[in-house]
Formats: C-alpha cells, structure tokens, sequence
C-alpha cells in the first residue's frame, strides 16, 4: 500500500521561500500522480498543485501559480514542492496524495474527489 510522508514545513517571513517534500514507501509510486492540497485556519482543504505519473504535466491553482513549482523524483520516491514569495494567505497545512489517472487536468488538480494514500501533512507558517 502506498504511503506518503510530507516535510519541509515551518516558520517562514512574508516573501520567503520553503521547499516541501513528499515521500512515498511503495515500489509502484510511479504509477501515481502526485497532488499538494493546502488547509488554511478555518478552510476546506483545496487543491494547489498537481503532477503527472511522468511529470510531463503540471497544474497549479491560480492563487499559487508563478510562485511554486512542483517535481518529482522517482529515483528518490519524491516530490518537491518549491514555494517562492510566500505571503500569509499560504499559512496552512500542507497534505500530499496520490491518484492512479493517466493523466491531470485541472478540474481533477483543484478537487479532493480521486486522491488518496494521504499524509498526515506539514505545517507552514507565514508571518513577521
């Protein structure tokens, strides 16, 4: 069974940087598209950023697209999350999942329908 194990959250200033990660424990973890999804204080969990089981096709919600960028590592069984210029609003936690689709699209990147294997999530913090 596919499991996921995120990191790399913390304490960061407005307009800083975090890079997170998420790890997966499975021989198969390439037969997965790989999503972040983000919970602010108060809110539903949403969608931010997705890719592709070969990283040939990213998506990114349009409250984060220009400031993160996501890849993928399969010799290391990893995703990276490279989040630049962060502001408050991106204080939240920060959750990995997994979906077996051939292919993204947007719709599917924004939704919590279809993902699972969740981790247990990071948190970041933006503030001064």
């Amino acid at each position: 069974q596919l499991q996921l194990v995120e990191s790399g959250g913390g304490l960061v200033q407005p307009g800083g940087s975090l890079r997170l990660s998420c790890t997966a424990s499975a021989y198969t973890w390439d037969s997965y598209a790989i999503g972040w999804f983000r919970q602010a204080p108060g809110k539903e969990r949403e969608g931010i950023s997705c890719i592709s089981r070969r990283g040939g096709i990213t998506k990114y919600a349009d409250s984060v697209k220009g400031r993160f960028t996501i890849s993928r590592d399969d010799a290391k069984n990893t995703i990276y999350l490279q989040m630049s210029s962060l502001t408050p609003e991106d204080t939240g936690f920060y959750y990995c999942a997994a979906n077996p689709a051939k292919t993204i699209n947007q719709a599917m990147c924004h939704s919590r329908l279809g993902w699972s294997s969740w981790g247990h999530g990071t948190q970041v913090t933006v503030s001064s």
